[in-house]
């Protein structure tokens, strides 16, 4: 297993205070490897964006983290907690060592500026001594490294098509070299096709750099293709985490294996779509036990009453995946 580059550990965020407090993310811990594409995996409401924005302190109101570390580990210099940074070093932190592409990015853009103004300013903000031509050039590079030319500097938003809004979002997300670019549902509103396009580029573009990749979606099909490894998200917790293969070959979790023939396979024999019964758990009234239970065939005593332990299956690969289930109880 490659070097850390990030830790999340026991990572708890809530909206609003005291005991009318939702809690959208629950004692939540993951690593993302150097290098690697983490695929973060779960139905609407499950708390997938709230981790993102809670770990990079992005939280808009009521948002309040309640406790937790997030270990960001550097190329060169010693670990630290993101959690602990003053206002001017997180300043710092965000786009030269962690970006993000934002749910619906497409539409980011302010529709008011040119492509290159915008490009421009987030170099300038963190780049201020850079020459005016050191700066134009490197926005073309941008643009080149996400397949855009470069005469489409000069146009506004409305002139691109929402492939090429989303490849210069993605561009300015690598305008510093971040060492992470966390993806929240970056392609939900693309066609089929250029979902691909756009992913295949973005796996070509972390080969080439060597950055690391949180990749949020309820798209499991997706993260099977391009991820190295899957956590999958339920109720504000992790329930699974596995390799994408091992995950797809054989799910341990049923909210796993429900996601999994919730959508049809590209290849291979015909499989009957069986989806998830009922909906999502209301956060504000969370039921007792593994919070799945109420929809799972596969319940028996200890669900209603007993929280499931995150850890290592008593399984050939246990040391490689982890779960939260009774039918896996937990080696350590």
């Amino acid at each position: 297993m490659k070097d850390p580059v990030l830790e999340i550990r026991d990572l708890n965020v809530d909206y609003g205070l005291g005991d009318q407090a939702v809690h959208a993310v629950r004692d939540v811990s993951l690593t993302l490897h150097r290098g690697e594409v983490l695929g973060l995996a779960g139905e609407s409401g499950s708390g997938k964006s709230t981790l993102a924005y809670g770990l990079t302190r992005l939280l808009p109101p009521p948002g309040v983290i309640r406790g937790g570390q997030v270990i960001y580990h550097p190329a060169a210099g010693p670990a630290y907690d993101v959690m602990a940074l003053s206002h001017a070093e997180l300043r710092a932190f965000r786009w030269a060592e962690t970006s993000i592409v934002f749910q619906g990015a497409m539409n980011s853009l302010n529709p008011v500026y040119k492509v290159s103004t915008q490009l421009l300013d987030v170099i300038r903000a963190h780049e201020p001594r850079m020459p005016a031509s050191a700066r134009l050039a490197r926005a073309r590079e941008l643009l080149r490294l996400v397949g855009i030319a470069a005469d489409r500097m000069d146009s506004y938003p409305h002139q691109l098509s929402g492939g090429m809004r989303q490849r210069v979002m993605i561009g300015m997300a690598l305008a510093l070299e971040p060492q992470i670019v966390i993806m929240d549902e970056p392609t939900t509103a693309l066609d089929v096709v250029m979902q691909r396009q756009i992913l295949r580029q973005l796996i070509e573009l972390r080969e080439r750099l060597g950055f690391s990749v949180l990749f949020i979606t309820h798209d499991l099909s997706l993260l099977v293709e391009f991820s190295d490894r899957i956590a999958i998200m339920y109720g504000g917790r992790i329930v699974e985490e596995a390799p994408a293969p091992a995950l797809y070959r054989d799910s341990l979790h049923p909210y796993s294996d429900g996601l999994l023939h919730s959508f049809p396979a590209l290849r291979g024999e015909r499989r009957e779509l069986t989806g998830i019964p009922g909906s999502p758990p209301d956060l504000r009234n969370m039921p007792t036990g593994c919070s799945f239970h109420p929809r799972c065939s596969k319940a028996f005593e200890p669900c209603p009453d007993r929280v499931p332990v995150l850890g290592h299956p008593r399984t050939p690969d246990g040391r490689t995946r982890t779960v939260a289930c009774w039918l896996h109880p937990a080696t350590g």
